[in-house]
């Protein structure tokens, strides 16, 4: 059996697919920055290139 170690991050508008070993962790899902763990409270978005998430 195998155990995944890259999982898509929680972020329903982003992209990332984050490493589960430096995700960080909230409410029991994964997510690659802390303005998406936190729900963008400010509006701001992950900052990885290519992802446009913000919502």
């Amino acid at each position: 059996m195998t155990t995944a170690t890259q999982i898509k991050c929680a972020c329903e508008s982003c992209l990332c697919v984050v490493d589960t070993a430096k995700a960080i962790q909230k409410d029991g899902k994964y997510y690659c920055s802390e303005a998406c763990a936190n729900g963008h409270p400010d509006g701001d978005g992950c900052g990885h290139a290519g992802c446009n998430c913000h919502s």
